[in-house]
């Protein structure tokens, strides 16, 4: 009899219950016992959700960030979360800087980045020579303890050791590898007591095993999978994200009793395992597409699992090919989504749905062609019927956009002159001071601004009383900017919810949804849009925000604007067409986008890819394909300009090293990137590689309340002097001022541009002194 679990459940809540309590928490609302107290109610509900499941997973959730867990249940926590024996302030610290107003100790949060190539972020793991393991179990046994009080066979979900070294940093000259031995203590100390808590299976996520691995690497797996080999804990060890390729020999040589892969990418590989493995061992196929909101194609499912279940019986097991965590919770909730849509969408509950059926029709005939029963019958003849309906729909498949495509000329992709050139034009246009403030483009989303925005949507407010509403806060987001003496101003994007989200109305073949949350770090959940058909724009997205915003300066306002490939990797995407087509579709669509915006007088525009690197394959030897189409629709979008226009990107979270060539060949006149975590280490690649245009390092990280002093930008502006030629160098936050304050982000800007000052003076004195030098 096949069996059906689950790598992993939404966090946050139907309703973004974790959200609203995490951020009552933080802002001194509710009390730590009423957190505990929603987040006891929300593990409930999760568990609710897996009742038709064999085996219901543990240790998937979390009030931040898995992979801080995994270090706080290591022990490996930074010295500088403190002593104090109030375990969530030092979680909160790491995870977000420091914890609270009161604190008068800053701390600034743990690096952050993309968990693979996802939009997940996590918490870095920090790894130097001094680094000591400790085992702290007791919370993920007492999640252990309360989901078998509620009846649940249980599986805790735990990250593999040689993942969490991988995802990693190392904060000395010393080797991650060398930490491997006693790591392996603790996962042996860890199997020991889950097993004396009654546990017989145990998933061990090692979704690294799906990237190039060196031969180092590899025997550490080796080495480690065999030092866990006496554990009575049975061990499913997990893989995900990709195919194994390289690694699918280590894989089926491990002493584990079980293994999953991803048979949506890598579904060629599973007939291999299913050969492979021997007759005791489990293999788990992971049939239903955990990173995606489509249906699955149940009778295709049914065709690779079918002789699978014949050879292995009860040790098939099937699955989402990952953690759910990536998807939002229940298509049921949304009410507006256009009735021939709907059907083709299944969320995380409805994916659990899925692999019931799957059940069912595994364990019903195994070895036989006897009838299914009338509900079974019913339920694959529907889903027969909702695949066929979403092929053949016109509401998917548009021939002219695919016409305009096809028309697209490489000439298209290239702007007129070189950056020298353009750089100078923009100067004598622009007239900008050395050091040029500016921020990303939003300010803080208030309450009052979330409520006229509901209230236009519900239909409380009327179009003029909502574009006067907004109209009222540009003006005073202007206004707020020229006091504190930025350089290039923004709108400040009061309209947008979101900024890829905002964009879906504004073109065909993408919806939004009204609850299909997911989250990417922390509280901060986004929506991603659905990209359902073929893309092509409506009409005006943000020109009369832009113009309106400019008529109120005499300093330039920025067009903002979000990049074709951050549309995609941002949204869901369709999977019956490539991402390449999907991506050249999205390209003119914002290409038309610009050409308004530059027609409208705007100096500036920014197209922001913040997701570029995060589309990257985990495989090196996969990049440059990707690359090569993504950089190209970047171009497509961007390069219909005059010279005069200055076109400006953003990208965040991301090493760029090793793509460095394909940024520079996206030829944006300026980029801004997040670097001030990294102390500005990120831009050391960015002068080794001598890059060639503006660029604007992020000098204080927005993601924490802290406010950073004037001498610590000046710093950090002055490191980055020492990669950059300071004419090339702009001066902005990391990211998006959305999600803080007004009273936070004030004096962190006003710091900011103070510091961009006393750098001019000390500029003008140095060049004073040199010509008296020179004298």
């Amino acid at each position: 009899m096949a069996k059906i679990h689950n790598l992993g459940f939404p966090r946050i809540g139907k309703n973004r219950e974790l959200k609203r309590a995490l951020e009552a928490y933080w802002s001194n609302q509710c009390s730590e016992k009423e957190l505990n107290r929603e987040v006891a109610a929300l593990r409930e509900q999760q568990l609710s959700a897996l009742e038709s499941l064999d085996f219901a997973q543990v240790g998937d959730f979390s009030l931040y960030d898995h992979v801080l867990d995994m270090s706080f249940l290591l022990g490996n926590v930074p010295d500088r979360a403190g002593t104090s024996e109030h375990e969530l302030d030092r979680y909160f610290r790491i995870a977000r800087g420091r914890a609270s107003a009161q604190d008068c100790c800053a701390t600034h949060a743990g690096e952050m980045t993309k968990w693979f190539d996802t939009n997940y972020h996590y918490i870095v793991p920090e790894f130097s020579s001094t680094t000591r393991f400790e085992l702290q179990a007791d919370s993920l046994l007492q999640q252990i303890r309360d989901a078998r009080g509620l009846g649940f066979e249980v599986k805790p979900v735990l990250i593999g050791p040689l993942t969490y070294l991988h995802l990693g940093k190392v904060t000395d000259d010393s080797q991650k590898l060398d930490l491997l031995d006693d790591l392996l203590t603790q996962y042996s100390q860890l199997l020991a007591r889950l097993n004396k808590a009654g546990v017989q299976w145990v998933q061990i996520d090692e979704p690294a095993l799906v990237t190039e691995l060196n031969a180092q690497w590899q025997m550490a797996y080796k080495y480690a999978y065999q030092r866990l080999s006496d554990s009575p804990v049975n061990v499913l060890l997990t893989t995900y994200f990709g195919e194994l390729a390289g690694n699918l020999d280590l894989v089926c040589s491990l002493p584990v009793e079980g293994v999953h892969i991803d048979a949506v990418r890598a579904q060629h590989e599973v007939d291999i395992l299913a050969e492979r493995l021997d007759a005791s061992q489990v293999l788990s196929v992971g049939i239903v597409d955990g990173r995606n909101v489509w249906r699955t194609d149940l009778a295709q499912a049914l065709t690779l699992l079918r002789p699978i279940a014949q050879r292995k019986g009860e040790k098939l097991w099937v699955a989402p090919s990952c953690s759910l965590l990536h998807c939002p919770v229940d298509v049921n909730a949304e009410t507006d989504i256009h009735p021939e849509i709907k059907p083709w969408l299944a969320f995380a509950e409805q994916k659990l749905e899925e692999l019931a059926i799957l059940k069912l029709a595994l364990n019903k005939q195994p070895n036989s062609h006897a009838p299914l029963d009338d509900e079974l019958t019913i339920a694959l003849a529907e889903n027969a019927r909702v695949i066929e309906a979403r092929q053949r729909s016109l509401l998917a498949n548009n021939a002219d956009v695919q016409e305009r495509v096809a028309k697209v000329d490489v000439s298209w992709l290239a702007r007129n002159s070189n950056y020298a050139t353009r750089i100078q034009a923009q100067r004598a246009i622009l007239k900008l001071p050395p050091f040029p403030t500016t921020t990303i483009g939003s300010f803080p989303q208030t309450q009052a601004i979330r409520s006229v925005r509901r209230r236009f949507l519900s239909g409380a407010m009327d179009e003029r009383a909502y574009h006067q509403a907004l109209e009222g806060v540009i003006q005073e987001t202007i206004q707020q900017q020229e006091a504190i003496g930025l350089d290039v101003l923004v709108h400040g994007e009061p309209e947008r919810n979101d900024m890829v989200e905002y964009f879906a109305p504004f073109l065909n073949g993408m919806l939004t949804t009204q609850y299909g949350w997911v989250q990417s770090y922390g509280s901060r959940c986004v929506k991603p849009p659905i990209i359902y058909g073929d893309v092509s724009r409506k009409g005006s997205m943000t020109t009369r925000w832009i113009e309106y915003a400019q008529s109120l300066t005499s300093k330039p306002v920025k067009g903002m604007l979000t990049g074709p490939v951050t549309l995609l990797n941002w949204s869901f995407v369709r999977n019956d067409q490539t991402r390449e087509a999907t991506a050249k579709q999205l390209a003119l669509a914002v290409r038309e986008e610009v050409a308004e915006l530059e027609a409208a007088g705007t100096r500036i525009i920014q197209i922001d890819e913040a997701a570029l690197r995060e589309g990257l394959p985990l495989k090196s030897s996969e990049w440059q394909a990707y690359l090569h189409w993504a950089v190209d629709a970047f171009r497509l979008c961007a390069s219909g300009v005059a010279d005069t226009t200055q076109i400006h990107t953003h990208m965040c979270y991301s090493q760029f090293n090793d793509i460095l060539p394909d940024i520079q060949r996206m030829d944006a006149d300026v980029i801004t990137i997040e670097t001030s975590r990294s102390q500005m280490k990120l831009l050391e690649a960015f002068k080794r590689f001598q890059y060639r245009n503006d660029i604007g390092p992020g000098v204080y990280d927005i993601h924490s309340p802290n406010v950073p002093q004037i001498e610590s930008i000046q710093r950090l502006i002055e490191t980055a002097a020492c990669s950059i030629p300071r004419e090339r160098l702009w001066i902005n936050p990391d990211c998006g001022l959305k999600t803080r304050a007004w009273a936070e982000v004030l004096p962190a800007l006003q710091n900011m541009v103070q510091a961009a000052r006393a750098l001019r003076n000390n500029s003008v004195d140095l060049e004073e002194e040199e010509l008296t030098l020179i004298d």
